[in-house]
């Protein structure tokens, strides 16, 4: 299967570098590209891309109001939001998330980093370690922006208890297999029971349960960490 993918950057050298870089690898391809956000949400809607490879920073609507409004679309739930920046702080990252990003890099990865990370984003993953998830949860996300609501403590009544504790251990920024190994099952199980509290939920991707679970109060940040 062929990973569809849409450039979004206003720097015409950088969206030629990636085209080269994605069009080499035989399983993916460049289908649109996009000089700032509004372009990159009409296209999107037009080539229906797997992944979309975003920047931040574009002229007139930027990379986050684009991701926003992608996300927000039922009609292109089959979409993921990878943000490709050189703004790579916490802030950006969170603000990205709550825009429904499924991923963040910065653009100074390497070429097998990007592809991976593109990989990776295509097939429902965030692709945030589990460091960066500690400290971005921490830092923003346990303390939301007024125009962000909180997702309401009864939505986890949904879900069963092992549903729940999985969730929790993801909001941890645990991995699969450390999941599993803490709870001693396999680590189909556990991406079982994360696929199932997604659906529940009406989550994207891991990285919205990972913000639900902190927003609904299901996992409490240490702030003195």
């Amino acid at each position: 299967m062929t990973i569809r993918v849409l450039l979004a950057d206003d720097q015409a050298l950088l969206r030629a570098t990636f085209r080269i870089l994605i069009d080499s690898d035989p399983h993916m391809t460049v289908v649109a590209e996009a000089a700032d956000g509004q372009e990159a949400v009409a296209l999107t809607l037009e080539h229906r891309p797997d992944v979309v490879l975003m920047d931040i920073r574009m002229p007139g609507t930027d990379g986050l109001a684009a991701t926003a409004g992608i996300c927000a679309r039922t009609d292109l739930s089959g979409t993921r939001v990878l943000i490709l920046t050189t703004f790579e702080d916490d802030e950006n990252v969170a603000l990205a998330l709550r825009s429904g990003a499924s991923g963040f890099l910065g653009k100074d990865v390497g070429p097998d980093v990007l592809l991976a990370g593109i990989r990776t984003v295509a097939a429902g993953d965030s692709l945030l370690s589990p460091t960066a998830t500690r400290a971005l949860i921490t830092r923003f996300l346990a303390s939301p922006t007024d125009d962000v609501p909180l997702a309401a403590p009864e939505r986890l009544a949904l879900l069963t208890e092992r549903e729940r504790e999985v969730m929790a251990l993801a909001a941890l920024g645990k991995s699969n297999q450390e999941i599993a190994d803490h709870l001693v099952v396999s680590p189909l199980t556990v991406r079982s029971h994360v696929s199932r509290a997604m659906t529940k939920l009406n989550a994207r991707d891991r990285a919205q349960l990972v913000v639900i679970a902190y927003q609904s109060g299901l996992v409490r940040p240490n702030l003195g960490s």
